[in-house]
């Protein structure tokens, strides 16, 4: 599944947090890409990752990060 990662709502986001978790989640994502992708993130643009296991707890995990996202139909 593509989720499109739109922004992050938390007054002071975790970025150590939304990296790993992005590691975590994300297929072939590893820690140094997640950091990278945070910051892009943090700065306003959107991202796109492919989750394709334990996708319940992937959408768990962005909504305690404060994290809007997108499910993206393919």
């Amino acid at each position: 599944m593509k989720i499109q990662l739109v922004s992050c709502g938390a007054p002071r986001p975790d970025r150590r947090g939304i990296a790993n978790m992005l590691a975590e989640i994300a297929d072939d994502i590893d820690s140094s890409l997640a950091t990278e992708l945070t910051g892009i993130l943090l700065d306003g643009s959107e991202v796109d990752i492919e989750v394709s296991f334990n996708e319940s707890s992937a959408f768990r995990a962005l909504r305690k990060l404060q994290i809007d996202y997108e499910i993206v139909e393919e």
